[in-house]
């Protein structure tokens, strides 16, 4: 007989023993938490069955025994505003947890708006990314994953993180904003929990009880919940990504060995011209799919030789790789960060310089994006280089079918990333989304309004305030009347205002046609701020757009009511209101004409004796919209229809 096995297997199972029956906290409940203020709180976590666990609070103790599964829960009566305060957890092990807040925590989600960061901002706003400092703004950023098959306890990953210059490059730029009009006027703690995903649709969000309401969406949560068919897809994927980019890099006529077009010195005479910024359609080339190298030469002077210097080139279709003097400097994969690059010291020399953009497009349209900043520059010194760059190309190949987005599925975004936070008490969400589902905007008037209700559900913790930001101006505009998925979808947002304790801030005066990341996020964060002192802290005079409120039908006219102009409206330039469109039939369109008395508008059309439908800023971008209240915010998008 072995007696040293015989000894090792009892100690390894008292080793086993002790390992599970140690006491965990969820990571939301760690060093930096803000809870929520005043109002009783669940602190939960786990451990052996049937093991004890206290919990010492500012010289109390509370103790509770975990159940048959090792859940436990302890309830921590309402606490007021402050800290910080310090959490002493002992059972088998002891847990102390330092540094807490007692505060406002609101949840922040959606997609990249929403998950964009003050670092893709720090040019836009140096200065209060400089000031930031404020142990009381904090933010816990949930780690980016999903799971089809079980909503999960904990999270994989994060913590709580103070704002200060270093950390809040790592915040949502429209979550910071927010939290700081919040923290200016009310001066208690903000938490924010960012769970966000860029390119996710509302029904990411959801959890399987929710989309069962949704047949397609719910059968496709199903179809993922195989790991075997997970597995197949990335591994296709994958190999259609590498096998297409091995062909394009072992095609591409400037990667010769020897003879880089990325060079110097390469020869450049019998490359055409393009101006730029410009699609390559526009600039001559048709129909191509794969790789095209631009080269622009400049004249550096004297004073800026040697110095790093900035290279901004806007945003480009699809990826490109950037060369100075043939010296790599950058690259970026995906078409919508803008480039921004550093030039090292000793790149630049007096005298002409060339700069090398090889731009990879994988299918549709390619190009450099219009009305973007292109420039090079050190200190004072800026070159701007717009205007006519020389190119050839490298390769042309097919186009590359788009990969499966696996993490945008039904049901899977909910269970590990919003389940694990439900037990978490918060004082409301703030959501910006909407931009994956314009596709088909139709699904969106009921899984919106869904969505809010399955969170409350979740929650059990009331109706709970949840603000939202409607889809900003984007795309060009139209100068006639026309069908648009983006207005489609704006009216699914503002007919979900029906919910109780909804609001909705209006951001079609501050998008930019050319980017779906507008920049512009501290507007954004304010507007939603206004919401939430008004539906969150009953605040009475906060500015909030105006919404239709009544319509009246009459004959040639149309007589419409909104909610939230009790000061009147107005022309935000003092024009003729524009963007106001009438039918007869809500197939054919025209424009309108529109006058403004307090808080109603009368609207009509010559041509339109029996006026069945009116729209106002209905297109993907109504950038001459000019309905404003009189504090300054845009009226919303909307469609009336005769009842």
């Amino acid at each position: 007989m072995n007696f040293k096995l015989l000894f090792f297997i009892p100690v390894l199972l008292l080793f086993s023993k002790l390992g599970y029956a140690e006491i965990k906290l969820p990571r939301l409940i760690s060093d930096g938490a803000i809870l929520q203020r005043d109002i009783a709180l669940k602190i939960w976590g786990w451990a052996d069955p049937n093991e004890g666990v206290e919990l010492t609070f500012e010289g109390k103790n509370f103790k509770t025994t975990a159940d048959k599964n090792g859940d436990w829960n302890i309830m921590l009566p309402a606490q007021k505003a402050g800290g910080p305060y310090m959490m002493v957890f002992k059972g088998e092990n002891e847990i102390t947890i330092r540094n807490i807040l007692f505060g406002e925590v609101w949840l922040c989600s959606g997609q990249s708006n929403m998950e964009l960061t003050m670092e893709r901002l720090k040019d836009t706003y140096p200065d209060i990314i400089k000031s930031s400092k404020n142990k009381q703004i904090r933010q816990f950023l949930v780690p980016d994953k999903y799971d089809f098959n079980n909503e999960h306890k904990d999270l994989d990953g994060g913590n709580w993180k103070e704002a200060n210059p270093e950390n809040l490059l790592e915040f949502s730029g429209v979550a910071y904003f927010f939290a700081s009009e919040l923290f200016e006027k009310y001066h208690v703690p903000i938490g924010l929990i960012n769970a966000a995903l860029g390119g996710s649709p509302v029904e990411a969000w959801m959890s399987e009880d929710a989309l069962s309401k949704f047949p397609e969406a719910f059968d496709e949560m199903i179809k993922f919940k195989s790991q075997t068919l997970i597995d197949s897809l990335i591994e296709s994927d994958g190999a259609r990504q590498e096998k297409w980019y091995n062909n394009l890099n072992k095609s591409d006529q400037g990667l010769i060995s020897g003879a880089e077009w990325f060079s110097k010195d390469v020869n450049d005479d019998d490359w055409q011209e393009m101006e730029i910024p410009n699609f390559w359609k526009e600039g001559g080339i048709e129909d191509i799919d794969g790789v095209v190298w631009f080269r622009k030469t400049i004249v550096i002077p004297k004073r800026m030789e040697g110095k790093k210097a900035k290279l901004w080139l806007g945003r480009i279709v699809d990826q490109d790789f950037v060369y100075v003097n043939g010296t790599y400097v950058g690259t970026t994969g995906y078409q919508y960060p803008p480039r921004k690059y550093v030039v090292p010291d000793n790149v630049l020399k007096a005298g002409e310089n060339t700069i090398t953009v090889r731009v990879i497009n994988n299918q549709g349209e390619g190009g450099f994006i219009l009305d973007k900043p292109y420039f090079i520059s050190s200190g004072l010194d800026s070159i701007d280089l717009k205007g006519n760059w020389k190119y050839k190309i490298g390769a042309s190949v097919s186009p590359l079918q788009g990969p499966t987005f696996i993490r945008w599925k039904p049901g899977g975004l909910y269970n590990h990333m919003i389940a694990p936070l439900t037990q978490y008490k918060i004082k409301g969400v703030i959501w910006f989304q909407g931009e994956s589902n314009t596709a088909n905007p139709a699904s969106y008037f009921a899984t919106f309004p869904a969505l809010i209700d399955n969170w409350r559900d979740k929650w059990q913790i009331g109706i709970f305030p949840f603000l939202f930001v409607q889809l900003a101006n984007f795309m060009e505009e139209t100068p006639e009347p026309t069908e648009s998925k983006w207005a489609e979808l704006r009216q699914a947002q503002l007919q979900t205002l029906a919910l109780k304790n909804t609001g909705m801030a209006v951001t079609i005066d501050i998008g930019e046609w050319n980017d779906i990341h507008p920049l512009n996020k501290q507007e954004v964060g304010d507007r939603l701020a206004q919401l939430a002192f008004r539906l969150a802290y009953n605040e009475k005079n906060t500015d909030t757009s105006p919404i239709p409120k009544k319509s009246d039908f009459q004959k040639k006219v149309v007589v419409l009511t909104f909610e939230f102009a009790n000061n009147g409206l107005k022309s935000k330039n003092n024009k003729a209101i524009e963007y106001f469109e009438i039918s007869n039939d809500g197939t054919t369109f025209f424009k309108a004409n529109a006058t403004m008395k307090g808080n109603k508008v009368v609207v009509w059309n010559d041509k339109i004796s029996n006026p069945s439908i009116v729209r106002y800023a209905w297109a993907d971008n109504p950038a001459r919209a000019n309905l404003i209240s009189i504090n300054g915010l845009p009226v919303s998008p909307f469609e009336v229809k005769k009842e």
